[in-house]
């Protein structure tokens, strides 16, 4: 029981099922594991959850879309620029993926958290921990096709209506153009996650 007069600290850091716990305001890459972050991702929904199908479109699915998008606009990317693109949104294993209205509401203090955490997730692979301009940019372009893709075909948007809000990415890349999304089951996602990592990280 705490004294009288002394405020409880807030507790700050994330048990995984790795074991590991996981301090959101000051991780530390030695408590970050590419299990833990498949496993988190593949149970995130993608646009609250607000998609078509019997399986929620997860961000471990939404990650991989937007390597095949970078690998059909760019084939001779290097493995490291491939891994930063794949772990773009891999924060979100701990702190969720919240919509773009939503976070300018929140403002300053989920991007702050955001960027630390993928700070060290970026530092436990062997990457920069702040991704170059060139990259980010790259990253981008790559996540607009995806969002198009999810918008158009899951999340009920039209495709005009799709573009003014998230960004024209047409002519999409091939063979980006003929895809065609079908959300997975958890264990599913997790494991093309997974898969994707191992193909790039060795």
């Amino acid at each position: 029981m705490a004294r009288a007069g002394k405020a409880t600290p807030h507790r700050a850091w994330q048990r995984m099922l790795s074991g590991r716990r996981l301090d959101l305001l000051d991780p530390s890459p030695l408590d970050i594991e590419i299990e833990d972050i498949a496993h988190g991702l593949a149970r995130v929904a993608r646009w609250n959850g607000q998609t078509s199908g019997d399986a929620i479109f997860s961000v471990a699915q939404h990650s991989v879309l937007v390597l095949d998008v970078l690998d059909a606009m760019e084939p001779a990317q290097p493995d490291t620029v491939r891994l930063m693109v794949l772990l773009h949104d891999a924060p979100e294993y701990v702190i969720g993926d919240m919509i773009s209205p939503f976070k300018a509401v929140i403002g300053e203090s989920y991007r702050h958290v955001e960027a630390r955490l993928l700070g060290a997730i970026h530092l436990r692979f062997g990457l920069p921990a702040v991704p170059p301009p060139a990259i980010k940019a790259l990253t981008k372009k790559a996540d607009t096709v995806a969002a198009f893709l999810e918008a158009t075909q899951l999340a009920g948007f039209g495709i005009e209506e799709s573009c003014r809000i998230f960004g024209d990415p047409r002519p999409l890349p091939r063979p980006m153009d003929q895809a065609r999304l079908v959300p997975l089951p958890a264990a599913e996602a997790q494991q093309a996650f997974l898969d994707r990592f191992s193909q790039i990280f060795r």
